[in-house]
C-alpha cells in the first residue's frame, strides 16, 4: 500500500482529434495527447488519424518530448473484436506509448498484439473504488483513469490504498455526461447512433417538453424555477481554480476532454492549464490571466464537476458560451514582429485584437498594418485560409493565434 506519497507535478493529457489538434496540444505545453485510429475510439466523428498518419502524428508528438495515447475503448462487438488484433499492432508499430482500453477482452489482446504500449483502463469502466483499481493493476494496467463521479476525498482515499505504481487520471476539464461515466443508451434508442462506439448524438442535451396520453400533438413544457429546462443538459467542469487540490490528492494525469473540439479549443485550455500546473509546482502564485482564458472558449456554464459535491444542471439551456472567434493563426514572425498568418475569420485594419501563443501570455492591441503576399495594403482581410503578412508589437511563436471578441452563443 502506498501510505506516504508525497505529491508531484502531474501529466498534463490533452486531445488531439486530428493533426492540427495535436499540433496546438502539443506547442502549447501538453506532457501527453490522446487520439485514436479511424475505429475502436469513443469519437468517431473527430478528425482521427488514419494508418497512414498515425506515425506521423507520434513522430511529431515523440519529437517534441510529448507521449501519445491511444484509445481503444469502445464497447466492441464480436465481429470488431475479430478486427482488434491488426489494429492493436498498427498502433503498436507505430510507436504509440499507451493504449486507454475499456473492455477486458480488449485488455488482455492488448497484451499480446501490442506488448511495447501500456494499458490504461478508461473511464467508460467506471473505476470508483480502491479494489477496483488494485485488480486492474494486479492484472498488468499502469493506469485508471477514475470515474468522473468521485470526489476529492473518494481520490485520496484510493491513492492511499493503492500501490504506489498504480498511476491515478482524473479528467479536469470539458464536456460531462449526464450519465455514470458515459455509460449510456438514450442515443442509440433516440436516434439509432450508439453511444458506447463513438457516435453519441448527445439527445440528453434537447430540450424536452411532456405530452399527455389523450391529448397528441398538445406540447406540455417541463419547467424548473418558472423557467423552461433542458432536464439533463449536464454543465461542463472546470477546475483550473483547484489544481492544488488535485496535486494534494495525488493525481498522476490531468486529462482535458474534447477531441471533438476545435484546434482553438485545444491550444488555449492546454496553455491555461500548463501555466498554473507550472505555478502550482513551484509555488508561485497563479495568474489570474490564465483563468482567464479558459473563458474564451466556446463552452457550457462551468462547474467543479463531482469533486466538491453535486455539479448541478443548467436547465435554462444547451447552448454554448461563444464570446471570442479565431481571426487568424500565425504561420512565421520575424524579429521585428512582423508576421505572416493564415487567415480564419475576416478582420479589418482598426480592429482591437488579442494575441496568445505557445507560452506567450495574451495581449492587446489595434490592427494598423494588413498587407497581401506582394506588399500591397490592405484594409480587410476577408477570404478563408488566404496568407497575408501583419504588423505585431513584438514577435511571437509560430502558431499564435489572433482573435477578437464576438458574440456567438445565439439564443
Amino acid at each position: 500500500m502506498n501510505m506516504n506519497r508525497s505529491p508531484r507535478k502531474p501529466e498534463l493529457l490533452a486531445p488531439a482529434g486530428d493533426m492540427e489538434k495535436l499540433k496546438m496540444a502539443v506547442l502549447y505545453g501538453a506532457d501527453a495527447v490522446y487520439l485514436a485510429g479511424t475505429s475502436f475510439g469513443m469519437r468517431s466523428f473527430a478528425g482521427n488519424f488514419t494508418p497512414e498518419e498515425l506515425p506521423q502524428a507520434v513522430s511529431y508528438a515523440h519529437s517534441h518530448g510529448v507521449k501519445v495515447h491511444a484509445t481503444v475503448n469502445t464497447m466492441a462487438r464480436n465481429d470488431e473484436v475479430e478486427r482488434l488484433p491488426a489494429h492493436l499492432e498498427l498502433l503498436d508499430a507505430s510507436g504509440v506509448d499507451a493504449l486507454i482500453v475499456a473492455d477486458l477482452g480488449a485488455f488482455r489482446l492488448a497484451e499480446k498484439y501490442a506488448p511495447h504500449c501500456q494499458r490504461h483502463i478508461s473511464t467508460q469502466v467506471s473505476v470508483a473504488n480502491f479494489a477496483s483499481a488494485e485488480a486492474w493493476y494486479a492484472l498488468g494496467a499502469k493506469r485508471v483513469v477514475l470515474a468522473r463521479e468521485l470526489s476529492m476525498d473518494e481520490i485520496r482515499q484510493i491513492r492511499r490504498r493503492v500501490p504506489a505504481g498504480l498511476e491515478l487520471e482524473v479528467f479536469a476539464h470539458g464536456a460531462m455526461c449526464v450519465s455514470y461515466s458515459g455509460r449510456c443508451l438514450l442515443s442509440n434508442y433516440m436516434t439509432g447512433r450508439d453511444s458506447n462506439r463513438g457516435a453519441c448524438a448527445q439527445p440528453c442535451r434537447y430540450q424536452y417538453a411532456l405530452v399527455e396520453e389523450k391529448r397528441p400533438g398538445e406540447y406540455f413544457p417541463v419547467f424548473e424555477d418558472e423557467k423552461g429546462t433542458y432536464i439533463m443538459n449536464s454543465r461542463d467542469m472546470c477546475m483550473i481554480d483547484h489544481v492544488d487540490d488535485l496535486m494534494d490528492a495525488g493525481v498522476d494525469c490531468l486529462k482535458i476532454e474534447g477531441r471533438a473540439k476545435s484546434a482553438y479549443y485545444a491550444a488555449i485550455v492546454t496553455g491555461a492549464y500548463r501555466h498554473v500546473i507550472d505555478d502550482v509546482a513551484a509555488g508561485r502564485p497563479v495568474s489570474a490571466v490564465w483563468r482567464d482564458e479558459v473563458e474564451k472558449v466556446s463552452h457550457r456554464h462551468y462547474s467543479t464537476g463531482f469533486f466538491y459535491g453535486q455539479p448541478g444542471q443548467y436547465c435554462e439551456s444547451s447552448r454554448y458560451l461563444r464570446n471570442w472567434q479565431v481571426c487568424a493563426i500565425v504561420t512565421d514572425c520575424d524579429e521585428n514582429g512582423l508576421a505572416t498568418l493564415s487567415l480564419r475569420n475576416k478582420f479589418s485594419a482598426g480592429d482591437e485584437v488579442e494575441v496568445v501563443g505557445p507560452d506567450c501570455p495574451p495581449f492587446s492591441m489595434t490592427v494598423k498594418t494588413l498587407l497581401d503576399e506582394t506588399g500591397a495594403a490592405l484594409e480587410q482581410v476577408r477570404t478563408p485560409q488566404m496568407t497575408f503578412r501583419m504588423q505585431l508589437p513584438r514577435r511571437v511563436p509560430a502558431y499564435s493565434i489572433v482573435r477578437h471578441g464576438v458574440e456567438l452563443s445565439g439564443k
